[in-house]
């Protein structure tokens, strides 16, 4: 409790104010937890000391000065690792004061390892700068092929990821081709192994993509796939790059960049190992697909080589089609000179039996003469258009005669098919050991051939 006392001092009529120790140091406590904001501090762990209460009482030191820190339970149970004497770690924390000892000290209200704490600060500085550069956008990212015909997988020759990658493309489709490029994937000769592989990669011309895999890891492990110049060479691929670092929880700036991230190496193989058994079943759809189609086609060339076998006529069928035709005529022009003459005797007899009661004789005489004229002119006329009909038949049979196949083959000339019915008119159509049919005047040959010839 303060109280008021006279100072003594030459100027008597000033007054002191005295403090307890106790509200000493709640003021002082008062000031530093209001004008210090939360502080990040960087340094290592001394005497550590861990109580059944579950607090952690610890110093924080570097080479020149020391501070008492505490950080309660209910804000040490969320650190992820377990703090140890001597190790450098990166607290956030209120400056404040134990009022009871009256030492000043540090209230840790986050603490992580110093060296994890530097690598996630560069971790998110290239995230972001890469980000600025376009390198994360999306329209940059290429298709995986849906049936790769050769994969790159680029990460250690051993251990369980190249084992579970193999045994993933096995499995799925065991006949897309896998070259595996050996990188070291953790240390200092990691990154430009990694950006070397890249390279080669894409310059063999071999692959349709890449997997750029390894296992699980601290930051520290991991840390190649967050280099820049890793990041570059995913981005400078002209291959699509798969990338498969780490577990589930586990993110790189390899996972931003690649044009596909996956979970675990696994999960990458599975993207690029297409189901064999769902490409088998489209395989079997589009045979059905073309037997159905290559049976309609043969249907419908069935049935148009039928139509025209039908429109196709012998040239012996036309002819006796003329002729035919010729002996209509003839029969036709046989009945109209049958009319005509009796026509014309229906004329004579009505002018004989006018004439009988008048004895004409003389004009009787006449037209028994003219009748006779006209006779004779009535039959040469026939004789002459039978001839005439009998002379453009025979021109007719001579010309169709003269332009059927047959008739060339009566004069011992042959010709010659494949068995599909092309006829052969070049050497070029010929292959030896091809069968052949030889239509004769009567009759067909079939060969084969030993030899083809060029004249």
């Amino acid at each position: 409790m303060a109280t008021m006392i006279t100072d003594n001092t030459p100027n008597p009529g000033a007054e002191r104010r005295i403090f307890s120790v106790s509200q000493l140091n709640r003021q002082v406590r008062q000031l530093l937890e209001t004008h210090l904001p939360l502080l990040w501090v960087e340094g290592e762990i001394s005497n550590l000391a861990q109580p059944s209460s579950g607090h952690w009482y610890f110093t924080l030191k570097d080479d020149q000065a020391q501070v008492r820190c505490a950080m309660f339970r209910n804000r040490n149970q969320q650190v992820r690792f377990r703090p140890g004497h001597g190790q450098q770690v990166l607290v956030r924390a209120r400056a404040g004061l134990y009022e009871g000892r009256g030492e000043y000290q540090l209230v840790v209200e986050h603490m992580e390892e110093a060296g994890y704490g530097a690598l996630q600060r560069a971790f998110e500085a290239l995230k972001h700068s890469l980000a600025e550069e376009g390198l994360f956008a999306p329209e940059r990212k290429r298709p995986l092929p849906s049936l790769p015909r050769h994969v790159a997988l680029i990460t250690s020759p051993t251990g369980a990821v190249i084992r579970d990658m193999l045994t993933v493309f096995k499995r799925r489709f065991p006949g897309i081709p896998l070259t595996v490029i050996p990188v070291a994937v953790q240390g200092k000769e990691a990154a430009p192994q990694i950006v070397k592989a890249l390279t080669l990669a894409n310059a063999a011309g071999l692959f349709d993509a890449i997997i750029l895999a390894r296992g699980g890891g601290s930051l520290e492990d991991l840390w190649p796939f967050n280099e820049e110049m890793v990041a570059r060479a995913i981005a400078a691929s002209e291959l699509p790059v798969v990338s498969a670092v780490g577990h589930e929880v586990d993110v790189t700036i390899a996972d931003f960049v690649a044009d596909m991230r996956a979970p675990t190496p696994s999960a990458a193989a599975e993207l690029l190992a297409p189901d064999a058994s769902e490409w088998q079943a489209r395989f079997a759809h589009f045979q059905h697909q073309l037997g159905a189609t290559l049976q309609r086609r043969l249907h419908l060339e069935r049935q148009r080589v039928l139509h025209l076998r039908q429109r196709l006529r012998h040239p012996g069928e036309r002819l006796q089609q003329q002729k035919q035709h010729l002996d209509q005529l003839e029969l036709r022009l046989s009945r109209s000179m049958a009319r005509q003459l009796v026509r014309q005797r229906t004329r004579l007899d009505n002018l004989v039996a006018r004439q009988k009661p008048l004895r004409p004789a003389r004009r009787l005489a006449q037209l028994r003469e003219q009748l006779q004229q006209l006779h004779s002119r009535l039959t040469r006329a026939e004789q002459q258009q039978r001839q005439r009909k009998q002379q453009r038949l025979s021109e007719a049979a001579r010309l169709l005669n003269t332009v059927s196949p047959l008739n060339t083959l009566e004069r011992g000339y042959s010709i010659t098919r494949t068995p599909e019915g092309a006829v052969l008119t070049h050497h070029d159509q010929v292959k030896t050991n091809q069968d052949l049919v030889t239509h004769l005047a009567h009759g067909k040959i079939y060969s084969k051939v030993t030899s083809v010839k060029h004249d």
